[in-house]
């Protein structure tokens, strides 16, 4: 992950709103959400949540799939993966004894990249 890549990303998640929409979708997993489900677990309206969402894929964050009339929108595991990678590449001077909540979990195999 480039270092652009990284801010883009945190800067997307750095909103109240559109942390909540990433953090709802990763709670759905692979089958996602529709637009209006996540409307309205989150209580936002359609047009606010349309904006948080496109801010989101923007930085790869989410992605939409068109089905019939809907879209399912889906956290990307990848960019998220990436993401904790950047962001703890050189933790610990390449130790990694530092992480211990992240090591007690296989995080890739939970993110669905095993």
């Amino acid at each position: 992950m480039e270092s652009n890549d990284a801010v883009a990303a945190l800067a997307a998640l750095a909103q109240e709103t559109r942390l909540a929409v990433f953090r709802l979708l990763v709670q759905a997993g692979d089958e996602g959400m529709i637009a209006g489900d996540i409307a309205q677990q989150l209580a936002v309206p359609a047009a606010t949540l349309s904006f948080h969402l496109k801010e989101l894929a923007h930085a790869g964050l989410v992605a939409g799939t068109q089905v019939g009339r809907n879209v399912i929108y889906r956290a990307a595991y990848a960019a998220m993966d990436d993401l904790i990678a950047y962001l703890t590449d050189n933790c610990c001077q390449g130790g990694g004894s530092c992480l211990p909540k992240t090591a007690a979990v296989s995080t890739r195999a939970k993110r669905r990249l095993a």
